[in-house]
């Protein structure tokens, strides 16, 4: 195990020091009494000694996949700024290597990676790693800069089965070396109740292209429990505009790998969802079941991007107010693009739906890098009536997609550094983590205690 440089404790000492902080945090996995509820026994189809090693040959992981609840077509979008009420953060751990991702299982167990190669859990206060997947690059942090260990890639997306504990299966993206001495992408399950779990990786998707930039990485399940992928480019737009190539993507498959149901015939690879994309990182539903991705841009020009099934991006050929005028008919306008001025290098995403920050429901919330805050934005559907923009950008050009008007405000602006990711828990809680260690956060960061976990909640 790593030592961190600013503490001689190992991290998993120094994470259990903390646990006072947020052993009531969590409330998703408690009862109604507030006493700790205990987890159901996993239900493995073989789990003896000489039985099967992989985590998709223990356990059957297949799923209905009916809807979680039905589509809201009702759901009205906020007429108020979301900067009328200030935020606090909560530390809940400190001290990370360059977290990623977080994903909250069903019984509330909150997973995080690192980006140096750990799959850590949180759960009633206590923070402890569960894996270090042996294939993960080297992608340590770093002071003198982000290209010098690893690049963008590493231990990227985490998701949890949708009835995880039952079975105890975690999904996983991350960046290996093939063995032509060249980066890619894989998504792998791991049994995490195993003594071992890297040594049951199921490969799900492999030799997704792999750079030190542009790996797209984001796991989720969407609501009708299909698991989603987000790819990156690999610094070659060609590879986005070729539907046989699984860079630039959004994929769908199952929860065992294999295409999706009803994904689109796009003339390629049948796990593509959406393709022409440079960097997408971040994806939300609304509450009607409308995908929304967030995507890094060239030098700016960042985008939200409202997915259609089979839809076509424009990446590589399109990302300009000109060439969006003049491209194909068929391919996609963005909500939002931030143009050539400054930019947010957009990352993870999140439609807050919880009542624990009321001024914020109903909204879209991305995790902003490069402007070191977090974007909510308001989409609100045509004829509606829109929040104030007075101190907002307000993205409703004749060459944007007109379902809806994107208005983002922006708060916590460098407070906490370069926001990597959003999520809401069990709780209706928000919860979020910092990159500040991966050598390219702005004056006044990394601080001591960086990168952090906290717990967003409105201001007393």
């Amino acid at each position: 195990m790593r030592k961190s440089s600013r503490d001689a404790r190992s991290r998993r000492q120094y994470l259990a020091a903390l646990g006072g902080i947020g052993a009531t945090v969590l409330a998703g996995c408690r009862g109604e009494s507030g006493t700790q509820t205990a987890s159901p026994e996993p239900t493995p189809t073989a789990t003896t000694a000489t039985g099967p090693t992989r985590a998709l040959d223990r356990y059957d992981v297949s799923l209905n996949h009916e809807r979680r609840q039905s589509p809201d077509t009702d759901w009205t979008a906020p007429t108020t700024s979301p900067t009328d009420t200030s935020l606090a953060t909560d530390p809940l751990i400190e001290d990370l290597e360059i977290p990623w991702d977080l994903s909250f299982a069903a019984d509330g167990t909150l997973f995080l990676t690192e980006r140096v190669g750990r799959v850590l859990s949180f759960v009633d206060g206590s923070a402890r790693t569960v894996t270090e997947p042996a294939a993960v690059i080297d992608a340590e942090s770093s002071d003198d800069g982000w290209w010098v260990t690893g690049g963008e890639g590493g231990t990227l997306g985490v998701a949890a089965h949708p009835t995880y504990p039952d079975p105890p299966v975690v999904y996983v993206y991350y960046t290996t070396m093939t063995g032509d001495d060249e980066r890619a992408n894989r998504v792998v399950a791991m049994d995490v109740s195993a003594e071992d779990p890297a040594a049951t990786e199921s490969v799900l998707v492999d030799n997704i292209p792999g750079s030190k930039i542009h790996n797209g990485g984001r796991l989720t399940f969407g609501p009708e429990k299909y698991l989603w992928i987000t790819t990156g480019d690999a610094g070659d737009g060609e590879l986005a505009a070729d539907t046989d190539s699984l860079g630039g993507k959004v994929l769908r498959v199952t929860p065992a790998g294999d295409p999706a149901p009803g994904n689109p015939d796009v003339g390629g690879d049948p796990r593509v969802f959406t393709y022409g994309h440079r960097n997408p990182q971040g994806l939300a539903w609304l509450p009607d079941g409308t995908v929304i991705a967030s995507e890094h841009g060239p030098t700016g020009r960042d985008e939200l991007n409202r997915l259609v099934a089979g839809g076509d991006y424009g990446w590589p050929d399109t990302r300009e107010h000109a060439e969006y005028l003049d491209a194909d008919p068929e391919v996609r306008r963005p909500l939002a693009n931030t143009g050539n001025a400054g930019g947010w290098a957009p990352s993870g995403s999140l439609f807050y739906t919880g009542d624990a920050v009321p001024s914020l429901r109903n909204r879209l919330l991305t995790g902003g890098l490069k402007g070191q805050k977090l974007l909510v934005t308001t989409l609100t559907p045509a004829g509606a009536d829109l929040p104030p923009g007075d101190d907002a950008e307000v993205y409703d050009a004749d060459w944007t997609d007109d379902a809806y008007t994107a208005t983002t405000h922006s708060l916590l602006s460098d407070e906490l550094g370069r926001i990597r990711h959003i999520e809401q828990g069990p709780d209706g809680g928000l919860y979020l983590i910092t990159s500040n260690r991966d050598g390219r956060a702005g004056d006044g960061f990394p601080r001591e205690r960086d990168d952090v976990l906290v717990r967003v909640t409105p201001a007393e």
